[in-house]
């Protein structure tokens, strides 16, 4: 008789057999469960979750967008895999950190900029997760833990340290998460070195990915270690890859640009409001310190110090909201809102601002407009709210089914409330 655990291990061989596939960089052969066609679909799906979960796009500066863009095309096309439907986003978000999505869908935090000093380490960078993209190593990850039965890899990379981790997004119920996967070390190497080799090509000095990786493991060193977790999580710093990077660059052309002087130009806007923004971080963490009137002193400051960026209007509104000034937070909801439209969590808070002052109407225009950006569980109860109020009992319900989804604390009011209106039926 044929053991269970002996038909187990034969189709999971059958399976490695029948899903092995070529590394389109290295040319090896390595495990592969997922197609690119679905690769390519899941990276289109999930890019702009992964962007409103984590901030959205930095947008008071267009220019700096333009450049990161025209940067990562350059490297893009040099690539192991150039006809891959490539985007390079800046996301205003003050955690030092960047990622790539399958199929090329890659994104650099404005928090990493300011780190930087040349386009050269710009350009380390971004080929690093080029070639994340280009060798598939998503795939092989996700497809690994699928035979390890662990689940596809799943990293809502900063959100916690955003000021939009308690919006409970529902893209996992919903047809989707964050898939953003942690790369093992081989990963991490091989991005090391094919990214340098795209620098080369593409005319960039090559000692950019040393001066980096040298500056990460200084930072790693430093006080503020603590605050690079998410980086240091997806790109553990080490010597042996700054050794590994100097031999790389040895076997490389020599010179190359660095291009200082465009990079510099390129970011001055982020210098000019790093106060701004350090008084918006110092903020956040006054409210993790339940620091409450200290932060709402320190997020007033840094309006003043740059009056067109939206977080810092949205932040306030939190403040007022905790305070249960409604009105006045629903206008600090509404300047955020005004200058920032593209971002769900200014819709999603004006609307509930708008439910805690009756005004019903309103509360379900903005709660609907933030779902066209990103499904949260808090918009789909908010709107079981509004409706219950007018007497919607049946949308009600619709709602806070959908919202009990999510589960935590937003799921569990859901349910109460799908009783409450089932035993009033």
């Amino acid at each position: 008789m044929i053991s269970r655990a002996l038909i187990t291990a034969t189709a999971v061989a059958v399976s490695l057999l029948a899903g092995c596939a070529v590394n389109p960089v290295t040319g090896k052969k390595e495990l592969s469960l997922i197609s690119q066609g679905q690769e390519l679909a899941l990276g289109e799906q999930q890019y702009p979750i992964n962007q409103q979960q984590q901030g959205g796009q930095y947008i008071l500066d267009k220019s700096l967008q333009d450049y990161v863009n025209r940067v990562g095309q350059k490297l893009a096309r040099v690539s192991d895999q150039p006809h891959l439907p490539y985007e390079f986003v800046v996301l205003n978000n003050s955690v030092p950190n960047a990622w790539a999505l399958p199929g090329g869908k890659i994104a650099v935090n404005r928090g990493l900029l300011v780190l930087l000093d040349d386009e050269a380490e710009l350009a380390a960078v971004l080929s690093h997760e080029i070639v994340h993209a280009a060798a598939r190593h998503s795939a092989a990850a996700m497809s690994q833990q699928q035979v390890l039965g662990a689940g596809l890899a799943v990293l809502g990379a900063a959100t916690k340290e955003t000021a939009y981790g308690d919006l409970v997004s529902l893209g996992g119920q919903l047809g989707g998460t964050a898939y953003i996967a942690r790369y093992g070390r081989e990963n991490e190497l091989e991005s090391d070195r094919y990214g340098m080799k795209y620098m080369a090509a593409a005319g960039y000095d090559p000692q950019g990915a040393v001066r980096l990786q040298r500056k990460f493991v200084q930072l790693s060193k430093g006080k503020k270690a603590s605050g690079l977790q998410a980086l240091f999580a997806s790109h553990p710093p080490s010597q042996s890859r700054v050794d590994a990077n100097i031999k790389h660059a040895q076997q490389l052309s020599k010179g190359g640009a660095t291009n200082r002087a465009q990079y510099q130009r390129a970011i001055a806007q982020l210098k000019r409001d790093a106060d701004a923004y350090q008084s918006y971080d110092d903020a956040v963490a006054a409210i993790n310190n339940k620091q409450y009137d200290r932060a709402l002193s320190l997020v007033r400051q840094a309006q003043r110090q740059q009056p067109k960026e939206a977080s810092f209007y949205a932040l306030e509104g939190d403040l007022l909201a905790h305070k249960k000034q409604y009105r006045n937070a629903h206008k600090a909801y509404d300047s955020a809102v005004q200058k920032n439209p593209g971002l769900f969590s200014n819709w999603l808070k004006r609307g509930m601002a708008s439910a805690q002052l009756n005004n019903y109407t309103a509360a379900e225009r903005d709660l609907e407009r933030s779902l066209r950006y990103l499904k949260t569980a808090h918009a789909h109860y908010y709107l079981g709210q509004v409706n219950e109020k007018q007497g919607n009992v049946r949308n009600a319900y619709s709602h806070y089914r959908t919202a009990a989804q999510a589960g935590g604390e937003i799921g569990s009011k859901a349910q109460a409330r799908m009783q409450a209106i089932g035993n009033k039926g």
